[in-house]
């Protein structure tokens, strides 16, 4: 007997495989149909239950295999003939993720919906670096800011979180890294502390730090590039300041 048509939009992390929620794989597990993106970490398919159809519906090197619209409409369709549609998406699906728009197709179609949050990228992979968004003394809030808005053009939010003393995150925006530092340059932040981070929480993650007038050359010395994360704020210097403080520790055990 099918089960009843469901779409549960389930957040898959950062990409370590060990930062998935339990009632994300719970889903998995109970999964007819399970969609996914390329920013999920393959690992994570072995917990979808053995008899359910995976279907790959990401974006590799700026080729689309389906268009939004058209997994929007494979939703529905698996819904109606397989059952429970798994949609599996990168960090948190709320999060520049989309789900929202696919959660209320498939519920104007008739498909009941669910979401399971994720970890999402923009807290986790400065966590994994030991960069706090927000520390006493150097922030008090955070923006996490997409690099390109639907019109492929850089956020307006981008030039009001400049003028912040807020740490800034920006998600998906290495194509317009140099708009987002001239931004900065302009309100006088030339020394502001720069943070890059790409494939964060995994294996392949690689990282570049500098500040608002040297990222640019870093990034071109180390050959960063999408996916990464863009960290601006004092709190970048935590993570050297938290280096300081092991090795002093290290060096009194020794002494």
């Amino acid at each position: 007997m099918k089960n009843q048509p469901k779409l549960t939009v389930v957040g898959a992390g950062p990409g370590d495989i060990d930062l998935i929620t339990l009632k994300a794989i719970k889903a998995l597990e109970q999964a007819d149909v399970v969609l996914y993106d390329a920013l999920v970490n393959n690992e994570l398919l072995g917990y979808v239950n053995p008899n359910a159809e995976l279907i790959f519906v990401g974006k590799r090197r700026g080729c689309y295999r389906y268009q939004q619209e058209q997994i929007n409409e494979l939703i529905v369709a698996r819904g109606f003939s397989h059952g429970h549609v798994v949609r599996l998406k990168g960090g948190d699906p709320f999060i520049f993720g989309r789900g929202a728009e696919e959660m209320e197709y498939a519920a104007k179609h008739g498909l009941e919906v669910a979401v399971v949050p994720g970890i999402s990228s923009s807290l986790a992979v400065p966590a994994y670096q030991n960069i706090p968004l927000t520390k006493r003394g150097s922030s008090e809030s955070f923006w996490v800011i997409t690099g390109t808005t639907k019109q492929h053009q850089l956020s307006n939010d981008v030039a009001l979180a400049a003028k912040s003393s807020a740490t800034v995150v920006i998600l998906m925006g290495m194509g317009k890294l140099s708009e987002i530092i001239q931004l900065f340059k302009q309100e006088g932040k030339n020394e502001l502390p720069v943070a890059i981070i790409q494939n964060g929480t995994t294996p392949e993650e690689k990282i570049g730090i500098g500040t608002v007038d040297t990222i640019e050359e870093i990034v071109a010395k180390n050959n960063l590039s999408n996916p990464a994360i863009i960290v601006l704020g004092d709190v970048v210097n935590h993570r050297q300041q938290l280096h300081q403080v092991q090795q002093e520790a290290v060096l009194k055990e020794v002494v």
